[in-house]
């Protein structure tokens, strides 16, 4: 397992200006700052003071006069995680944390995505976009095909935004016009039975590895929602997943694989649901996952023997390399 140098990162930031990009107009925007709020305490025990910044538009034109040396990016969804900062700071010469441009987009927009991963040759479900209420004929035309019950997603949200699952015709155009006013572009995908495990990777280009395979046992909802997710007690976490050796293997390097082929760095999460019969789809990746206290990246890492410091010592020397 690569581990950073720890004393050549703290010697490289010592004097220098480091904040965290936070909040923002995103509808993960309490999620971010609690995330930033952890991150904020693990470099304080590291020796560094870096205040949180939230991303306003004042608060950009404050960056761009008087830039930072690093920025720590803890925005989850748009526009901190889609590219939209990433170009900023690019544009300002500012070191930042995380995905590059184009691993950035690739992470937020799950068509993109799917349509990436699927030209690796990796297991995606089947999906369609659905751009307007005139392709809604289409979408139940293709849940008839693929079998309901289907879920329904934005094409460009994180921490499962308005996701539903749609039993029937009736429900899927009403989730698709619900989504479609309210987000755009919408994907309809194939609802595949099984259990639902997420992968974290740590580290940049090849020195990147997997993290222990976490799987998702949902206690009162119908799937790893944003309410399962950030609401304590909702989600029963094992750890390691109790799946077969070869299929544990191949989620892992399938996982490292989406992290070094995207050019994610420092830290992502790649998301699988195993299918009842043992086959493992790649659902999406999280290019700045959650670092919340209920988050998956942190529990896995610490499986592996990393503290949280660890970790945010992975995502510091991504904006430094």
């Amino acid at each position: 397992m690569y581990r950073p140098d720890r004393e050549r990162i703290l010697r490289e930031l010592e004097g220098k200006d480091v904040v965290i990009l936070a909040g923002g107009p995103s509808r993960e925007r309490e999620v971010s700052f609690r995330s930033a709020l952890n991150v904020q305490r693990a470099l304080r025990n590291l020796g560094i003071n870096a205040p949180i910044v939230d991303f306003s538009r004042e608060n950009a034109l404050h960056l761009a006069t008087s830039p930072p040396y690093l920025a720590v990016i803890m925005m989850h969804g748009r526009p901190g995680e889609d590219g939209t900062v990433q170009g900023f700071l690019e544009v300002l010469g500012v070191r930042y944390t995380g995905a590059r441009l184009t691993g950035s987009v690739l992470g937020i927009d799950k068509y993109a995505f799917k349509r990436f991963v699927s030209a690796l040759g990796l297991r995606v479900p089947p999906f369609l976009l659905v751009r307007s209420p005139g392709d809604i004929d289409d979408a139940v035309d293709f849940a008839r095909e693929v079998g309901f019950p289907v879920i329904v997603k934005p094409r460009s949200e994180g921490s499962s935004v308005g996701t539903f699952v749609a039993e029937d015709e009736e429900g899927l155009r009403r989730y698709l016009m619900r989504d479609l006013e309210e987000f755009g572009h919408t994907i309809v995908e194939r609802f595949i039975r099984g259990r639902e495990i997420t992968v974290g990777v740590l580290g940049t280009g090849p020195r990147s590895f997997p993290l222990p395979v976490l799987e998702l046992r949902v206690k009162r909802r119908r799937f790893y929602d944003y309410t399962a997710k950030y609401t304590e007690g909702e989600t029963e976490f094992v750890l390691p997943a109790e799946l077969p050796p070869d299929t544990y293997g191949e989620v892992q390097e399938v996982a490292r694989r989406v992290h070094v082929e995207t050019e994610s760095r420092g830290f992502s999460r790649t998301d699988f649901i195993v299918s009842e019969d043992g086959i493992p789809y790649v659902l999406e990746i999280n290019t700045i996952p959650g670092m919340t206290e209920l988050s998956d990246l942190p529990a896995e890492a610490k499986a592996a023997g990393l503290s949280y410091e660890d970790v945010v010592l992975y995502v510091l020397e991504s904006g430094l390399i």
